[in-house]
């Protein structure tokens, strides 16, 4: 039985995690601290914090690039790095996405990398933003989002990629996919990962609208899975960790990866496309101007 279940997880391109020992809440729980913390393994960069406990094998990631957490082609490589140690940890089996950042999960793409710069530069910027996406989205890993600000445009992406999400009660933050906002399209996989999430009517609605759901509005669509007090985050966020992990690995990382093939071999199949496309649309004098007065009016807040 054994051995079938290894060539299953070799068919599917999964690791099969055997031999990993099941873990209850109270185990799980010690990853942000308390008495019954264990032992962790911390690495960092510059831009994102990962603190791996071994003894429940969850990995807390948390973005740290303050004042937003923009997603910039250096935070995206970071983070797709520390992905990709993750996956390839027989430690690992869970991961925790949040931020260090208050008041903030991550405001998006940083408009930065898109404005100004060469088209190989807007080329190199976009495969970094696939590669991130691909690598969260097909994560053999449970990923958990833990929502505890706000998350527009390529952050609730980041959200929408993981496989349970959950959010702080706060009215004041707000999350969803507003690129139409800007002037700029969402791409394909962006609208394939909320379709899955909220159905097609919502999810045509909220892109050509570009809306931002305050986070009651975000639970009653479905684009979150929980509202907690931001300060019950922590203690949530373990707690439905513990119960995704409470399934063999095996069995849940196939069913996922059988939910999330279309979307995943969508963008793999068009890759070079999409990069063309979004080059392409980026490029445009009608693109980078609208570009330059939100970077202008983003100057004007600051001062």
């Amino acid at each position: 039985m054994a051995a079938r279940a290894a060539w299953v997880c070799r068919a599917w391109r999964l690791p099969l995690r055997a031999g990993s020992p099941r873990r209850g809440p109270a185990a799980v729980g010690g990853l942000w601290g308390g008495a019954a913390a264990a032992p962790r393994r911390p690495f960092s960069n510059d831009k994102v914090r990962v603190e791996l406990e071994e003894s429940t094998g969850v990995a807390v990631v948390k973005l740290k690039s303050p004042p937003v957490n923009s997603l910039s082609l250096e935070l995206l490589t970071e983070f797709s790095i520390s992905l990709e140690k993750l996956e390839n940890d027989k430690a690992c089996r869970g991961v925790i996405l949040t931020s260090a950042v208050p008041k903030i999960f991550s405001a998006g793409l940083d408009i930065m990398e898109m404005h100004g710069k060469s088209k190989e530069h807007y080329a190199e910027f976009w495969k970094a933003v696939q590669e991130l996406w691909l690598k969260l989205y097909d994560s053999s890993l449970v990923t958990v989002a833990a929502i505890n600000g706000s998350s527009p445009a390529g952050g609730c992406l980041l959200a929408l990629s993981c496989d349970y999400r959950i959010m702080a009660e706060n009215p004041k933050y707000s999350i969803g996919l507003n690129e139409t906002q800007l002037g700029i399209v969402a791409p394909f996989w962006f609208k394939d990962a909320m379709v899955s999430t909220i159905g097609h009517r919502a999810a045509e609605r909220s892109l050509q609208l570009g809306l931002l759901y305050p986070a009651p509005d975000a639970l009653e669509i479905g684009l979150v899975d929980k509202l907690v007090p931001e300060e019950e985050m922590q203690s949530v966020a373990t707690q439905v960790m513990a119960q995704w992990l409470a399934a063999p690995d095996h069995a849940r990382q196939i069913t996922k990866s059988m939910m999330r093939k279309a979307a995943v071999e969508h963008l793999r199949k068009h890759r070079d496309s999409d990069i063309q496309n979004f080059v392409s649309f980026v490029s445009r004098d009608s693109i980078q101007k609208s570009l330059q007065m939100y970077v202008e009016m983003l100057k004007q807040k600051k001062a």
